[in-house]
């Protein structure tokens, strides 16, 4: 990958069989891909960063590959999301450049996938954690797919580190029940409906 500097991945996977209701018939998955990276930026203002987008794409494409073949194959996923945590020495306009590479990255895999891929980022100290939005890939108005997946590794960022995340999941929340715009009702014209 050009210029990029990979300190360690790290994938995981949740199977969900139930929130305290009846035991579903299929588990919900969720699965999320986390590079930990040198930032190039941290400890100083640096006003040119767009370049550096061009760069992670390469990243964005094998951490997204990686989770559609950990949950099945492509016809498997119905939501996703991405985020960035950025050690202390960098700005939140740093994780910002993942936000067109990571989220390209899995669209580009996955069919029907007209709806933006919901995002959060944030500063944080060593073993930081992360809520990352998921909504329903084709129309982020359906309600039952409205979800997050937590993440973290113990020692990452650093200070001048960047943690990018991509997650993926197979479904609705697993006893989803309120209302909305059904998966089954998508028009999938606009991302939304």
């Amino acid at each position: 990958m050009p210029d990029l500097h990979i300190r360690k991945t790290a994938y995981s996977v949740e199977e969900i069989f139930h929130e305290g209701g009846p035991i579903a018939d299929k588990p919900l998955k969720r699965a999320a891909a986390i590079a930990v990276i040198r930032n190039p930026f941290a400890g100083r203002y640096e006003p040119d960063i767009q370049w550096f987008m061009e760069d992670l794409k390469p990243l964005g494409l094998q951490l997204a590959t990686r989770l559609v073949d950990m949950l099945g194959g492509a016809d498997q996923i119905e939501g996703y999301g991405k985020g960035a945590m950025i050690g202390e020495a960098g700005e939140l306009e740093h994780g910002a450049l993942w936000h067109a590479p990571g989220g390209y990255a899995m669209r580009e895999l996955l069919d029907n996938s007209n709806a933006i891929v919901p995002s959060t980022k944030k500063v944080v100290g060593v073993g930081g954690r992360l809520d990352v939005p998921i909504t329903h890939i084709n129309a982020s108005y359906v309600r039952s797919h409205f979800d997050a997946m937590e993440v973290g590794l113990n020692d990452a960022p650093r200070a001048d580190e960047m943690a990018l995340v991509l997650v993926m999941s197979t479904g609705a929340r697993i006893h989803n029940r309120a209302g909305g715009l059904a998966a089954k009702d998508i028009v999938g014209k606009d991302g939304l409906r």
